[in-house]
C-alpha cells in the first residue's frame, strides 16, 4: 500500500541550489565584473562567478568585424583555388582526348604561364595573411 500520488508541480531537482552567498561591489569593480561577465559569452552572471570562482574553463570568442571580413574572403578565395583546380584537370582531359600533340603543348605552354602567375598570386595571398595574422593577432 505504498502509493504516490501526483500533487502537481515541478519535479525536485536532484542537485538543488540551496546556499547562496553574497559579495559586496565597488561601482567599478561592479562595472568590471560585468566587462568580463559580458566578453566571455555566458548568459549567466551567476554561472560566470561559479567559473571564475572554481577555476573551469571557459573561451571568450571577439569576434572582430575586419577579422570576419578577410576569413570570408579567404574561404571564398580557397572555394575558387578548388574550381580551378576541376577545371584544370577537365582542361588536360579534354586535350589529351581531341587535339594533336601539338596543339595540346602549344596550349599546355600558355597554361603552364597562368599557371605560374597563379601561384606568385598565392604566394603574396599568402604573405598578405600572415602581416595580417601579425598585426592584427598580437598576443
Amino acid at each position: 500500500m505504498n502509493q504516490k500520488f501526483n500533487s502537481g508541480g515541478r519535479p525536485p531537482k536532484i542537485n538543488a541550489t540551496a546556499f547562496r552567498c553574497s559579495v559586496n561591489f565597488t561601482a567599478t569593480e561592479q562595472a568590471q565584473l560585468l566587462t568580463m561577465q559580458e566578453n566571455s559569452g555566458i548568459a549567466s552572471l551567476s554561472a560566470f562567478i561559479k567559473m571564475r570562482v572554481f577555476g573551469k574553463p571557459f573561451k571568450v570568442f571577439v569576434v572582430d568585424e575586419n577579422t570576419r571580413i578577410f576569413i570570408d574572403k579567404m574561404s571564398s578565395l580557397n572555394a575558387h583555388y578548388r574550381t580551378i583546380a576541376i577545371d584544370y584537370d577537365l582542361l588536360l582531359k579534354t586535350l589529351r582526348e581531341n587535339f594533336t600533340e601539338k596543339k595540346a603543348m602549344a596550349v599546355l605552354a600558355k597554361l603552364e604561364r597562368q599557371t605560374i602567375e597563379l601561384v606568385q598570386t598565392n604566394c603574396e595571398i599568402v604573405a598578405l595573411a600572415k602581416q595580417f595574422d601579425a598585426q592584427w593577432h598580437k598576443v
